[in-house]
């Protein structure tokens, strides 16, 4: 009851203060008549509370995201599924839906004639121009009695994601290098010692036919050796992404990070739909979500794409080098980074060594910074140190900037880049 007389509407608030007016001035007047008035005045309010407030609502709700990863600048639909399975009617419900400023303002609904065991939906589009992860709801649901004197306010406190995935560009297909990679039992592996032979086959298991048997080595092990199982070569690739802070300027969607991110995103999506296994690197070290999945094309991709939604700005000094380790060596290595300091420069050498094929996009930061004059970037130090590098600023296309890393030959004594 005491919830219910604190949710009295301004109506309900006028019905009792106009009723306790009226049943004071009947007395002081000696007016009987309208006591009676003042009477019903008082207890409209209170008995609608009191109803209102002895009424048991059991609402259940269902929030349905179609789809719930969306690309950036796509809009996604939101369907709200309501049932009502208390005894007692409920009359309207006033429905407000709690959104993420950047997915627009907050929807409204007003559902009429609810009744006990009525159930019906509402849905509701979202879009956003930005990447990130956004929680939907929770959702608040405002009961009142048909007079419209008492509001009672219940939410839902469940929400549910929805991933917003960077903007990618469409690439152009350039010359790209890296070791080859196997899967299963025809890894690569380095020959320390012996022939080609002593690494193309295995144990005899049980099972195994006959056929695969490799006589020769059996002999000279003493052993059954079988011919090791054929496996689909595959390409590995790194998409190194530098996100820290005071590599880039700028805020908000127009800063060279945002830019970065989708030039990384464009990248890692192009890579994969050229049969690259492909797995994502930031500052902080390796994503283990994208270690170099065997999965889909369009599966990976995915993958990437969400992992790169939720790449945030970070106050590290220092790039990670934890992932530079023997497993990776000889894979293509394509880097996205904003403006290098010394410290940084030590790292990148050590990828370049790493890698079997090393490019680099490298933003010119002080383009997007309040002055906006570009000072050239770190592109030609990456070319100096054997990169095959590009610059990019805000007025550059990336697909052209791709075509052009295509062509670029890594900077040898003074020569800048040369095109063949």
């Amino acid at each position: 009851m005491r919830e219910a007389l604190s949710g009295l509407t301004l109506r309900g608030r006028a019905f009792l203060a106009a009723g306790i007016s009226a049943v004071v001035c009947a007395i002081l007047l000696g007016q009987s008549t309208l006591v009676r008035v003042g009477v019903l005045l008082v207890a409209l309010p209170l008995v609608t509370a009191f109803a209102v407030g002895r009424a048991r609502y059991k609402l259940s709700l269902v929030r349905t995201v179609s789809p719930q990863v969306v690309p950036a600048g796509q809009s996604a639909r939101v369907r709200l599924t309501l049932r009502n399975d208390g005894r007692m009617p409920t009359g309207a419900l006033r429905i407000e839906e709690q959104v993420p400023y950047a997915l627009g303002s907050r929807p409204r609904f007003v559902v009429e004639g609810v009744e006990h065991g009525w159930h019906g939906s509402v849905d509701y589009p979202v879009r956003a121009e930005t990447r990130g992860r956004y929680e939907l709801g929770p959702m608040t649901v405002r009961v009142g009695d048909p007079f419209g004197l008492v509001e009672l306010t219940r939410a839902f406190r469940t929400t549910t994601p929805l991933v917003v995935t960077p903007h990618t560009v469409p690439l152009p297909g350039i010359a790209l290098s890296g070791s080859l990679t196997g899967s299963g039992d025809q890894r690569p592996r380095a020959f320390a010692g012996g022939s080609a032979e002593d690494v193309t086959v295995r144990d005899y298991r049980r099972g195994d036919d006959l056929r695969r048997v490799h006589w020769r080595s059996s002999a000279k092990v003493g052993e059954l050796m079988v011919r090791r199982e054929e496996q689909p070569w595959q390409t590995r690739a790194t998409v190194f992404l530098d996100n820290r802070v005071g590599a880039h300027r700028g805020e908000g969607a127009a800063s060279s990070l945002e830019t970065a991110v989708v030039v990384a995103a464009s990248v890692a999506a192009h890579l994969t739909s050229r049969g690259y296994t492909v797995r994502l690197v930031t500052a902080a070290g390796e994503d283990p979500g994208t270690s170099w999945q065997h999965d889909d094309a369009a599966v990976t991709a995915g993958h990437l794409l969400e992992a790169l939604a939720m790449v945030q700005a970070l106050p590290n000094t220092v790039l990670e080098t934890g992932w530079l380790r023997e497993q990776g060596a000889g894979s293509l290595t394509v880097a996205v980074v904003g403006g290098l300091t010394g410290p940084d420069l030590a790292v990148m050498r050590r990828v370049q060594h790493h890698a079997g094929g090393a490019l680099a996009v490298a933003l010119d930061v002080d383009a997007w910074g309040p002055t906006r004059i570009a000072g050239g970037g770190s592109a030609g130090w990456l070319l100096q140190q054997g990169w095959r590098a590009v610059g990019l600023t805000p007025d550059d296309r990336i697909d052209q900037a791709w075509q052009e890393l295509g062509a670029v030959r890594a900077w040898r004594r003074g020569v800048a880049h040369a095109h063949p």
